[in-house]
Order: structure tokens, then C-alpha cells, then sequence
């Protein structure tokens, strides 16, 4: 069996992580920017309506509910991590999984990255890499139970996609260290 290795010590920075819960430091600015859209749509469709003098109460209602579908369309999931959970909310619900008795990892690489994690009570999480790439203690807390799991045996298949994921943002945190140091 191959060493397992799923994150390095340069990701983890700040007191260690087991006993506080990591959210994910970008979703403010993703659910400000979701309103931003979704209002920009809505005004832009009433001023085209009004200027065209065919706006009516039934049409501005058409264009709120057409705004409201962007919106939930749009909404980002809320992750975030404790010791032997990761938890994925949306507008209606939240996915949970347990990250310390994970059965299965598995990388989609359709239309975005996407890492699917399944626990040994059938807990099911989908969630975008770039979440894990962008806030380190999430992918932090996520390896160091990864790597329990699969000490304990419980993870059957996903090492691989794991380490792919690793060196995925080993790669994108290292470019990005080197444009901030001007050397890329």
C-alpha cells in the first residue's frame, strides 16, 4: 500500500483546527454578488418593460418571480467543517456528512470540479474544489479525517481522488504565493 498523503503542512496555518469549526470565508461575498445579479436582472427588465409601455402589475410579477428563479439558481452552498463532519447548506437543506467514516470520495469533472463524499450511513455531500482551495482550513479538516478514515478502513475507494485534490491546491496555492511574490 502507497503512503497516503492528502494535504501539506503549508496549507495549515492559525491554531490547530480540530477542536473549531471552519466555514467557508467566501460565501458572504458569493451570496452579495447573487443579490447583486438577481436585482441588476430585475431592474433591467422593468426598465426595458416600462420604457417599452408595456409594463402592467402582471408582468412586474412575471419579472420579481423571473429574478427570485436567478436568485435560488444562483445561491451558493454554505460549507463548513468540524471535527468528523462536513456539512453543505443551501436555501432549503443542509447535507452532512461524517468525514471520519467516509466510505467513498469520488472526483466529477463534468462541468466543474466537484468531490462527492459518502459516510457509512449513507450521508451524501457535493461540493465545488474550489471551495476547498480557496479556504484551507475546510480542506485541512476534510484530509486530516480523510486520512483517519481511511487508517480505519472505512474508506473504501477515493484515496486517488484525494490526492488529486491535494495536489490540486498544493499547485494553485503555490501560483498563487508566487504572483503575489512577483516571481510568476
Amino acid at each position: 500500500m502507497g503512503r497516503r498523503r492528502y494535504s501539506s503542512s503549508a496549507v495549515h496555518t492559525g491554531p490547530h483546527p480540530s477542536t473549531e469549526v471552519a466555514h467557508d470565508r467566501r460565501w458572504a461575498r458569493d451570496v452579495a454578488g447573487t443579490v447583486r445579479c438577481s436585482a441588476a436582472l430585475l431592474a433591467l427588465l422593468l426598465l426595458v418593460d416600462a420604457c417599452a409601455g408595456s409594463l402592467t402589475p402582471a408582468r412586474s410579477v412575471l419579472w420579481v418571480a423571473l429574478a427570485l428563479l436567478l436568485f435560488t439558481v444562483l445561491y451558493p452552498t454554505r460549507v463548513s467543517a468540524g471535527r468528523g463532519w462536513l456539512a453543505s447548506r443551501g436555501l432549503l437543506r443542509e447535507q452532512r456528512v461524517r468525514t471520519d467514516l467516509l466510505v467513498s470520495v469520488c472526483c466529477l469533472e463534468d462541468v466543474g470540479r466537484r468531490l462527492v463524499l459518502r459516510d457509512v450511513f449513507g450521508g451524501r455531500v457535493e461540493l465545488d474544489t474550489q471551495v476547498l482551495t480557496a479556504n484551507p482550513q475546510l480542506w485541512y479538516r476534510l484530509a486530516e479525517d480523510a486520512r483517519g478514515s481511511a487508517t480505519r478502513g472505512s474508506l473504501a475507494s477515493g484515496e486517488r481522488a484525494l490526492r488529486r485534490v491535494a495536489e490540486r491546491i498544493d499547485r494553485e496555492t503555490a501560483q498563487a504565493v508566487f504572483e503575489v511574490s512577483g516571481l510568476a
